[in-house]
């Protein structure tokens, strides 16, 4: 936790396989070199324990208490964490934006500034798509949008196969999940959390 006085940047995420949980730590460090201060939750499970034994999902980080609505509601900033379920928001993920229809009626979310990182099996599986098709969740809550764009130069980049995209950082798992992040997709993660929290920083310093 930094102890910083920048923007306070929620980075709220679900990750079965440990891939997405990576990459929030690369995205922490780039919201504390920006001179944000950082908390990380992780998205409520939604699955039982007998099923998640059955497709091997990785133990959860403890130390990253369940996220609610009212962490979503104090942030500054807020950055997801998503993987991809055929080239959309894995349902965890829908299901905690599900609950947050108190906070819709008070427009509590409302201009606040909101990222979004994925992680998919291949390339073509959904690093757009994904982030695209989460977007209405913010439309319908008043938030902005903050994509990364080509800010990053390490986007142009074709030496290896890795996620990301103007939508934001991204990482392959591959067909199996047996990938992990890279370094250069790590790098971009980084990145994308010093320019949400630099654009958090300038719309909190111009406000009345």
């Amino acid at each position: 936790m930094s102890e910083s006085k920048g923007p306070n940047v929620l980075i709220v995420y679900y990750s079965m396989y440990k891939h997405i949980e990576t990459m929030a730590g690369a995205v922490s460090k780039g919201v504390e070199a920006a001179g944000g201060t950082v908390k990380i939750c992780r998205v409520p499970e939604t699955l039982p324990k007998e099923v998640l034994e059955k497709m091997h999902a990785a133990p959860k980080n403890e130390d990253h208490k369940e996220a609610t609505p009212d962490d979503l509601a104090a942030a500054d900033a807020i950055i997801f964490g998503i993987p991809t379920r055929f080239g959309m928001a894995a349902a965890q993920v829908k299901a905690l934006i599900d609950r947050t229809g108190g906070l819709w009626m008070k427009g509590a979310l409302v201009g606040k500034p909101a990222g979004i990182f994925v992680s998919t099996g291949t390339q073509n599986g959904g690093q757009e798509t994904t982030a695209l098709t989460f977007v209405t969740q913010l439309v319908h809550h008043g938030m902005i949008f903050v994509p990364i764009g080509y800010a990053c130069p390490k986007l142009f980049d074709l030496s290896e196969p890795h996620g990301g995209s103007p939508y934001g950082a991204g990482t392959l798992a591959g067909p199996k999940g047996d990938r992990k992040p890279s370094a250069l997709e790590l790098e971009v993660a980084e990145f994308q959390g010093k320019h949400i929290t630099g654009i958090a920083a300038k719309l909190a310093g111009s406000k009345p």
